[in-house]
This record gives C-alpha cells, sequence and structure tokens, in this order.
C-alpha cells in the first residue's frame, strides 16, 4: 500500500502501460522533462491497425506542444481536409460545407489520418530502446518506494510512477478502481481503411452518409488511403464468428444503398474490418491512486461522435506533463492534474453519449440536449468551447 503522497517527486524510472498514441505522446513529453520513461504495450509488433479518424484544433495544438513541428508530418501522413460533404445512401450529395473555418478561427485545421500512420509518426519519436513489445498488462501493486507491474509470462517491472494509457479496457483502472465492464450504448460499429481509387470523394474531402437508423462516414486519408466508418443503432448486438461473416453483414445492412457505397465495402478485404459495439464509461471523480495515475481512454473513454476521445487525450499529455513540471510532489502534481482534466472530459463524455444518439434522430425526433442546457450553451458555443482550448507550455 502506497501512504507518503507528500513526498518530493525524485522519480528516475515512470512506466507507461499501453503504447497507444495517448501512451506514446505522453512517454514524449515526459522524456523532455528528463525522466527515464518506459513504455509497455500488449502487441508483439506494431502492425497496420485501427481506423481513419479526425484530428481536430484543440489536439493539433497539444500535438504541437508536444513535439514542436510534428503537425507538418502528421499533414504529410494525412488528409488536411477542406470540405464536408453529406450525402443521401445512394451517395448523391446534398450539400457541401467549406472546413476553411477551422484553420481561420483556431489556427489549425481539421485533418483526418488512420490510426496506423500517427502511431508510426510518435513512434519515430520514441527510443526503440524504451519500448516494451508482448508486455500485456495485468495488474500492479505499490508501496512507499516504487510500484510493481505485472505481465503475462511471469514478467515483472518496478517502477517510480505508473501511467495507465491502455484503452477503455485499462488492467491499470480495472486495478486501481474495480469498476467491471464497459457501458454498451445502443451503437453498433464496422469500420476499415483501404487503398483505393474511389469516386464518392474528392481529394480533401469528408462524406457523411445519412440514412435511417444508419450513417456512414467517409475519410479522405491521404497517400490514396481511404476510411470507410458504418454504424447502427443496435440496442442488441452480438460479434460475427468471422471477418468474412462481417463483411457479409455489412454488405446486407447496406444491400438498399447506391452502388458505388455497396462497392466500396465489396472491395475490402475481410481482414480489413474491424467490428466492434461502441462502448463508454460513466465518469470518475479521480483517476489516480499514490504513484499511479490514468490518461486517455483509461481515464474518460467516450463514444466517437463528437471526434473528441483521442484529441483530448492529446489535452491529458499536456497537461499531465505541465503538472510534473510545476509541483514538487505527486500529490500535488496528481490533485492539479485531476483539477485541470476531470470537469472539462466529464462534460465531453456526457455530451459525446447524447450526440451519439442523436446520430440515428431526425431532426423532428432530437430532443435538447441535457448537457448543454446545464452549460447554457448553444451547440456552437460548446464546440467553441471545445476547439479553443489552449494547452500549457510544457
Amino acid at each position: 500500500m502506497y501512504t507518503n503522497t507528500q513526498e518530493a517527486i525524485q522519480v528516475n524510472k515512470i512506466a507507461i502501460v499501453g503504447a497507444g498514441l495517448g501512451g506514446l505522446a505522453c512517454a514524449i513529453a515526459l522524456r523532455k522533462l528528463g525522466y527515464d520513461v518506459q513504455v509497455y504495450e500488449k502487441a508483439k509488433d506494431f502492425r497496420p491497425v485501427g481506423g481513419g479518424f479526425g484530428l481536430l484544433p484543440n489536439g493539433l495544438k497539444c500535438l504541437d506542444a508536444i513535439e514542436p513541428g510534428i503537425v507538418s508530418l502528421i499533414k504529410n501522413s494525412g488528409c488536411e481536409v477542406s470540405q464536408s460533404v453529406l450525402k443521401n445512401n445512394q451517395g448523391e450529395t446534398i450539400r457541401t460545407n467549406k472546413t476553411a473555418r477551422y484553420q481561420d478561427k483556431y489556427g489549425l485545421p481539421l485533418i483526418t489520418v488512420w490510426w496506423w500512420h500517427l502511431q508510426q509518426v510518435l513512434v519515430s519519436k520514441v527510443p526503440e530502446n524504451n519500448i516494451h513489445l508482448n508486455h500485456r498488462c495485468i495488474g500492479f501493486t505499490q508501496d512507499d518506494n516504487g510500484v510493481d507491474i505485472y505481465f503475462d509470462d511471469d514478467k515483472k517491472v518496478r517502477a517510480d510512477l505508473l501511467i495507465g494509457a491502455d484503452g477503455i479496457n485499462s488492467a491499470v483502472r480495472e486495478t486501481l478502481f474495480k469498476d467491471g465492464k464497459a457501458r454498451y450504448l445502443g451503437s453498433m460499429s464496422w469500420r476499415a481503411v483501404i487503398k483505393c481509387d474511389q469516386q464518392l470523394l474528392n481529394p480533401g474531402e469528408l462524406g457523411v452518409v445519412r440514412s435511417s437508423r444508419e450513417f456512414m462516414f467517409l475519410l479522405n486519408l491521404g497517400n490514396g488511403y481511404f476510411s470507410w466508418l458504418y454504424r447502427q443503432l443496435l440496442p442488441n448486438f452480438f460479434l460475427s464468428p468471422n471477418l468474412d461473416v462481417a463483411k457479409s453483414e455489412v454488405l446486407s445492412k447496406i444491400a438498399h444503398w447506391g452502388k458505388p457505397l455497396q462497392q466500396l465495402v465489396e472491395m475490402t478485404p475481410s481482414e480489413r474490418i474491424l467490428e466492434a459495439p461502441i462502448y463508454d464509461r460513466p465518469p470518475l471523480d479521480t483517476w489516480s491512486n499514490g504513484r499511479v495515475t490514468l490518461l486517455g481512454d483509461a481515464a474518460h473513454p467516450m463514444a466517437p461522435a463528437l471526434a473528441q476521445g483521442t484529441n483530448t487525450t492529446f489535452e491529458d499529455v499536456c497537461e499531465l506533463a505541465w503538472c510534473f513540471a510545476q509541483y514538487k510532489n505527486i500529490s500535488e502534481a496528481f490533485n492539479n492534474y485531476e483539477r485541470r482534466r476531470i470537469d472539462r472530459t466529464r462534460i465531453i463524455q456526457n455530451r459525446s453519449a447524447e450526440a451519439e444518439m442523436d446520430n440515428y434522430k431526425t431532426q423532428e425526433e432530437k430532443s435538447p440536449s441535457l448537457v448543454l442546457q446545464q452549460l447554457q450553451m448553444s451547440n456552437e458555443e460548446f464546440q467553441d468551447w471545445i476547439l479553443s482550448y489552449q494547452p500549457p507550455t510544457i
């Protein structure tokens, strides 16, 4: 048991569990403060996994604070979005909207990128010897002098501090708080990234296909890569026995859609399809105990409707690094990290859950947002509150 939370942060080694985007970004930031940071990842190698997603100005500002110049690398690895396109389920354009307002208002654009490509950019900034693959965390114990982290195959590592960046099913979070399984939101997802010559979007466009109780995002990811993300309202779900069945399931669901959209799924190899229910967890009142804290999806998993899961993770990294630089003991650093993060992420978590369900409703069916009513904000004011976030100087 850890009892001495008031001791000075005389920390040599920090262990991060999870080499996803948050864990790697955190390693980059904390290494710059002089810490020996070691990252432990359950995967055996860095395979081309994950889907396409959007990096918004608040996340990009944080990445630039963590690693100046990295936004240029990300632009080269992704797609700077100039226009969003709303389509019907036949693939016909209903309307377009310019997205230059992001650059004009916040100084940075919307960039769509493949998760794996961004992971590779971040991996390149961390020394190879500081990343340890094939380490699946199963728990930890701590005392006044450090933390013992346990992995499969009887592996054990000792560190001065532990940061859980191991996602929505975090072993670090479960050991800390024992809050069980994540919460299914009634929304099912199928997604893929492929390299293809498609005719649905022009370069620089992001597409949204709206239909009844279902929708699909279409993302240019740069360098010829393209992502489709199909979601359907499903109060109950089951996972397909294999990916060939998952592909057939999607094709059966969109059999009434236009041929160009069906062809996009047809040309996707089954092994590229990711089938997953949409989960979140209720917000926590604390993320830390003793020498251990959380960030990203391990701390505040949220529905993807507002595209803020990864972007707020990069906010966490900036705030945690700033607190390590400013405060002289573990308790002060973690308490201030939580003070600066929990209220904001709770609001975004709750609004994301609302927005996920709103995706399946017509304008007439939508109810006023309880979150926005409590904040006394319009939707536009809320978006501005999110995107105008300014990271502290690390």
